[in-house]
């Protein structure tokens, strides 16, 4: 998962985050342990010095130390979360170096699809981005929900059929990283996983016109086969032929699949026992 190794300011930002988060947790946690420890130790049965009461009831100084510091630890943690919630918005724009690269991610039954509107080529399983970008990703699905995740990058986000989901990015430095489904979608989704090639700003458009060489054509028809269900076995690019694919997607003007089946004995049974009842 690599995250806490972040290439991009998002995921940076979520490390700080992650990282703050579990040190005021530990502010309650380890304390508690050692009262724990510190207890059981002074009041053992073969302590003479400790005192037995057995009609105590209540304590004022006690009741304000057990309520207070989780009290306390509680608000810091919520304020550090809700501050940082707002920042990480994942439609607010991220700044970057050059023109910013639109793409737009479609979830498949199990594979992912990246189409490159104005670049007019689209790619499957791999997401090919210059480093330094901002980068601006409409996502959507093909049939169920699911989620769209690169943890060196930060923000997780759904994509929904018939809905667009927005998110900012940018990657930082050139490398290869590795982007997955963080939602379970039926018996592909273990390898529902997709590469992400971060070149150098100079090599993008060379990238782009070796891409836009390919004897394959996404239109209408060839999405339809796409999106049957199963396991990409290569990563396949292509030419697109139409920019409006992804909103005819999108708008469900192309139809979702079906989305994952019960295809056990046991979904089967439980089914037509409740139906009979």
């Amino acid at each position: 998962m690599n995250l806490l190794d972040p290439q991009g300011p998002v995921a940076a930002a979520d490390k700080t985050i992650l990282i703050d988060s579990v040190a005021i947790m530990l502010a309650i946690v380890v304390p508690t342990i050692v009262a724990i420890l510190a207890f059981a130790f002074w009041f053992r049965e073969t302590n003479p010095k400790a005192r037995f009461q057995p009609d105590f009831a209540y304590s004022g100084r006690i009741e304000l130390v057990v309520w207070s510091i989780p009290a306390l630890t509680i608000i810091l943690l919520g304020g550090v979360a809700w501050i940082g919630s707002h920042q990480l918005d994942p439609a607010v724009p991220v700044p970057g170096t050059g023109s910013p690269v639109r793409i737009q991610a479609v979830s498949l039954d199990w594979k992912w699809l990246f189409i490159y509107p104005d670049q007019r080529i689209a790619t499957v399983n791999t997401l090919t981005v210059p480093a330094g970008a901002e980068l601006n990703l409409q996502l959507t699905s093909s049939s169920v929900m699911n989620v769209f995740f690169i943890p060196q990058l930060g923000s997780m986000i759904y994509t929904m059929n018939g809905m667009v989901t927005k998110l900012n990015l940018r990657a930082d430095n050139e490398g290869k990283m590795q982007g997955l489904s963080a939602h379970f979608s039926g018996d592909g989704f273990p390898d529902m996983m997709f590469d992400v090639n971060v070149i150098s700003p100079l090599a993008f458009p060379d990238w782009v016109a070796a891409t836009a060489k390919t004897d394959r054509v996404l239109n209408e028809d060839s999405y339809r086969k796409l999106m049957q269900q199963g396991i990409a076995k290569d990563r396949p690019s292509y030419r697109l032929e139409d920019p409006r694919l992804f909103d005819l997607i999108s708008t469900q003007h192309i139809p979702p699949g079906p989305g994952p089946r019960v295809t056990s004995d046991a979904g089967r049974s439980h089914n037509g026992d409740r139906d009979a009842r």
